[in-house]
This record gives structure tokens, C-alpha cells and sequence, in this order.
């Protein structure tokens, strides 16, 4: 059972049931939650418009319209509809999905069903990356005998897989990539067909909706955003927790509940979302609308405190690694853009010409908005400037210094599967710089004209890379070894 608290300010909706840490099966689902009553297309609609529901997954696009987009498609097509569950929640500080898919699976399904009962679909896919989620939906599916109408698909777990189109594209069994070429899944998705495709947690609030009715569903939150918000609080809280909260709580309310205060700065969004200062944090409310007006994004329901103890620009530049490293490699802003920023980011983290660094770093993470095959490059983008705007200070001080003074302690999770290391017999480097040159982005030169080498793996899609660089070394210097496993290194 996924290891992470769940806790609820004010009574719980979607994580009714969850106060004990077992799973809620079928039988005991039903105790819990009513069976919704089917609805046709157009009645679906109108509910979803009246509890202003929106997507959980990150963008926060208002369900209602990705509803009429999949009846309009198939209409004009002639096509049968497929409805898909994204419940692959590639972000490492995010939970929420993941305590849904494991513990109360059946809430999700309830979603799903309304959806295709309304859409006249045969088919539900929930696509999943974890192991344990993937057993808990295939178990409820079994329980609810819908084994002729679900099935699960299990894909890589990778942070860009739950992008829609890379989403789609594993369904489909091909490379889970996003298409080089935007579209939308309610024109052509699965197998071609209009596809309605939301995360777990948006299928899961429309059980919840359909269950109460728009006025109930409305008694609790704001206005212009109703009902609950599922948030995973992690970064430097003592307690982390999947925390779900009427929208419109003061985000001050829902740190000191797990265990934090806003400190120097509070990620909000994930790593394709923002940072706020602290002062900013303790003023703010959960809700699209309040975040987006102090500077943040609620994205994919991510808070992350970062304490005072850790060195921020350290924790970022360990994320944009890792974020480099997880992209598809696929257009230049990605293949050439994301490893620059992090190669700079590293550089004014080690205080290593931490002038020009942070110059080339705010250059560079420009570059890549609005030139990638998806979000990814903007995501990141958005991360590190913010990061460099509330951490400003801290910056000046490794461009002065060479350091803040305090250590990383890997407060973000950033940990990459990639398994090898370049490693240099400094004896035979002679400074060429061709290493540098092929491995743009990851190998840079310094002051000598020496190669500056990464501590951090090499990522998966630059191994191809590393090794041409392992093999036109002139001075037969570089070589690849075995990265050592984190625990090893203690």
C-alpha cells in the first residue's frame, strides 16, 4: 500500500474512507458512495458545467467543453468513443493520484463509467506506471466484473509519459513520446477514435458531483472554483500528506498542517510549475485563480516547501538535471535547450564562473518557450526563472562567493534510473574540448580549458551520445563507468 499520510481539512470527499491505511474495496465503496445515475451526453454536460468542473491533471481545462469536444468529434466522424484514465502521474513529488488509484480505485471507475455510459463507449483504458496502482484497478475492475469493458496499460514511468499524446501513443503501443505533431484526443486518440482522456482525479470528482448535485457539491470551496482540491504537500514538511482541502483554504493553513512553514520559498505546480517567496505563500489561497494572480499554478497539485537547511539553487539545478534527462530528446529545445540550462544551472550552483552562468541560464531557459513538440520546455522554463527570481539573493551569493554556504540535502526528489557515469583519467586529458563539444549542455570547459565533469548520471537519451564522445577522446581520457547507487555512496 502506497507509504504516504492522507489527511482532510473539513470532512473528506474524495478521500472519504481513507482514514485507516487498507484499500476500500467494492463492498465497501458502495457503503461510502452512492451509485451515481447514468446520464446521457448532454445531461452529463450540463452537470459538469454546473459544478465548474475541471481537469486535475495540470491544466485545469474545464471538463464540460473536453466533453462537448468528444461528442462533437464523433458525431461529425461517425466514430465510436473511447474514454482513458491518465493515472500515470509522472511527477516525483506528486501522491494524489497514485493514494486514488491504490485505495479507493473504485471512485475512479465510477467517473469513468458515468463517462462512457454518456459518451456510449465501449471501451475504458486506464493507463498507469506503477505497479501497485496497476493491481488495485485491475482487482476493481474484476470486482465490478468490467473485465469486458476496462483494462489497464501499463507504461514506462517517466515524468513526460502522462503527457496526452505521449499517453495516447502508449495506449496504441507504440514509444510513449509526445507526437512531434500537436493534436487533440477527442478529434484522434486511441486507435484513431475520439477519445476523452482526464486524469484519475477529475473522473474521481465527477463520481463525487454526480453523487451530490451541483448545489451540494458547491457548500463547500468558492464560488467560481466548488468543492475540494487533492494536494500532495511534500518537499521539507516533517509530515508529508495527500492532503485534500475546500479550495479557497489559505495555502499558510495547509502547510502548518504538515508540518512546514513557507520559509524562503514554496514550489507550487510541480516542476512544470512556479515558486513563490514566503510572504507571497502565507498570503495565498488554494485555488487556480489565486495562485495564478500571486505568480504560481496549481498545476498538478503540488506544494513543496523548501527549508531554510538546503541550498535552493543547488535543489533546482539537481531538478533541471533530472528534467533534461526525462524530456524525449526529440526536438532541439528539448535535445539542446533543456541540458544548457542545466549544464548553466550546475555551473552557478558550484560557483564556477557563476556570472556568466547565470546569464547563460536566464538565455537559455527563454530560448525553449514556445519551440517544443509539447509543454515540457516551457514547464521547465517557468521553474527555473521563477526559482531565479525568489531565490535571487541566494544566486548573488554564489556569483559572489561561489556558494551560499549551506549544503543540498535533496530536499526535491530528483532521482534519475540512468546507470552511467563519465569518469576521467585526468592524467590523459589534455583539454581538447571535444568531449564538451558533443555532450553540449552536460560537459562544459572552465577556466583552464579543462572539462568540467557531472557528477550525475548521464541521462538515457545522451547515452548514445556519451559514448562517441568515450570514443573520439584523443587523448583516450574519457570513459563510462557504472553510476554508484546512492545509498552505496554513505
Amino acid at each position: 500500500m502506497i507509504k504516504i499520510a492522507v489527511r482532510q481539512i473539513g470532512p473528506g470527499r474524495l478521500t472519504r474512507g481513507l482514514e485507516s491505511d487498507g484499500r476500500v474495496d467494492w463492498d465497501a465503496h458502495r457503503g461510502l458512495h452512492p451509485e451515481p445515475q447514468m446520464l446521457e451526453s448532454g445531461r452529463l454536460i450540463a452537470l459538469a458545467e454546473a459544478g465548474k468542473l475541471c481537469g486535475r491533471g495540470g491544466a485545469g481545462f474545464p471538463f464540460a467543453r473536453k466533453l462537448q469536444a468528444v461528442v462533437d468529434s464523433a458525431a461529425r466522424r461517425r466514430k465510436r468513443t473511447v474514454v482513458v484514465v491518465n493515472g500515470t502521474e509522472g511527477e516525483p513529488g506528486s501522491a494524489k493520484d497514485k493514494v486514488l488509484l491504490c485505495r479507493t480505485p473504485h471512485l475512479i471507475l465510477d467517473g469513468a463509467a458515468l463517462a462512457a455510459t454518456a459518451l456510449g463507449s465501449r471501451e475504458i483504458v486506464l493507463g498507469v506506471t506503477d505497479e501497485e496502482a496497476a493491481a488495485s484497478m485491475e482487482l476493481a475492475i474484476q470486482e465490478r466484473e468490467l473485465d469486458e469493458r476496462a483494462r489497464v496499460v501499463r507504461l514506462p514511468e517517466r515524468f513526460i509519459t502522462g503527457e496526452s499524446g505521449a499517453l495516447v501513443r502508449g495506449i496504441n503501443g507504440r514509444r510513449p513520446i509526445p507526437p512531434g505533431r500537436k493534436g487533440h484526443a477527442s478529434t484522434r486518440g486511441v486507435d484513431g477514435l475520439p477519445t476523452l482522456l482526464s486524469n484519475a482525479e477529475t473522473y474521481a470528482q465527477l463520481a463525487v458531483l454526480a453523487g451530490l448535485g451541483p448545489d451540494a457539491y458547491g457548500k463547500v470551496g468558492i464560488p467560481e472554483e466548488p468543492g475540494t482540491v487533492l494536494l500532495t504537500v511534500t518537499g521539507s514538511a516533517r509530515f508529508p500528506a495527500v492532503v485534500e482541502t475546500p479550495s479557497g483554504a489559505p495555502l499558510a493553513h495547509l502547510l502548518d498542517l504538515c508540518g512546514s512553514r513557507a520559509g524562503e520559498g514554496v514550489l507550487v505546480g510541480g516542476y512544470h510549475g512556479a515558486w513563490l517567496t514566503g510572504d507571497i505563500a502565507t498570503r495565498t489561497q488554494v485555488s487556480r485563480v489565486s495562485l495564478s494572480e500571486a505568480g504560481g499554478t496549481l498545476g498538478a497539485g503540488i506544494v513543496m516547501p523548501l527549508g531554510r537547511g538546503t541550498c535552493p539553487i543547488g535543489e533546482v539545478a539537481r531538478v533541471a538535471r533530472y528534467m533534461a534527462a526525462e524530456s524525449a530528446g526529440q526536438c532541439g529545445p528539448c535535445r539542446l535547450g533543456l541540458p544548457d540550462v542545466a549544464g548553466a544551472l550546475a555551473a552557478l550552483a558550484g560557483g564556477q564562473d557563476a556570472a556568466d552562468a547565470l546569464e547563460r541560464l536566464r538565455k537559455a531557459a527563454r530560448m525553449v518557450v514556445g519551440r517544443g513538440a509539447c509543454a515540457h520546455p516551457d514547464g521547465l522554463s517557468r521553474f527555473v526563472l521563477t526559482a531565479m527570481d525568489v531565490f535571487e539573493a541566494d544566486a548573488a551569493e554564489h556569483v559572489e562567493y561561489g556558494s551560499c554556504g549551506r549544503p543540498v540535502l535533496g530536499v526535491l526528489p530528483a532521482e534519475t534510473e540512468a546507470q552511467l557515469q563519465l569518469e576521467v583519467d585526468w592524467s590523459r586529458c589534455d583539454g581538447h574540448g571535444l568531449c564538451a563539444d558533443i555532450l553540449r549542455g552536460i560537459v562544459r570547459m572552465d577556466e583552464y580549458n579543462y572539462p568540467v565533469i557531472p557528477g550525475e548520471p548521464i541521462p538515457s537519451m545522451l547515452e548514445s551520445d556519451a559514448r562517441r564522445a568515450v570514443a573520439m577522446c584523443p587523448g583516450l581520457a574519457l570513459r563510462l563507468v557504472q553510476r554508484v547507487p546512492k545509498e552505496a555512496r554513505k
